[in-house]
């Protein structure tokens, strides 16, 4: 392990999830999924989402359009909570919805307002 690589992921994870997600999977660490959430940690957010080059609200973008395409609408909530906390816009978020129902098709994309607005309402933002 780089734990330098591993500690900037952690910051980068932490920053754009919040430290009650982080501290929840952190938690919930046990021998199966120690590994796992290890290489999650240093190479997802610390190599990639560590990377300069792009900014987190760029990440964010793309995240949200691969996770919807993937239909993994767990993980699609969890980064429109990152997203909201790396300062996209309501406006944005919902121009890149829209964006995703015509690459992705409707039915994802009502899955994906279906999720965003939950989200949007746990935040007093609906």
């Amino acid at each position: 392990m780089d734990k330098t690589r591993y500690d900037r992921g952690m910051a980068m994870r932490r920053k754009v999830l919040g430290d009650d997600y982080v501290d929840r999977n952190i938690n919930n660490v046990d021998d199966f999924n120690r590994e796992f959430q290890r290489l999650l940690t240093e190479f997802a957010w610390g190599e990639v989402w560590g990377d300069d080059t792009l900014k987190p609200r760029d990440r964010s973008i793309l995240n949200l359009g691969m996770i919807a395409c993937l239909g993994k609408m767990h993980e699609f909530e969890t980064h429109f909570r990152g997203a909201l906390r790396n300062g996209l816009t309501q406006d944005e978020l919902r121009a890149i919805l829209t964006q995703i129902a015509i690459y992705c098709g409707f039915p994802v994309a009502v899955d994906c307002f279906r999720t965003a607005r939950k989200v949007l309402a746990e935040n007093g933002k609906s």
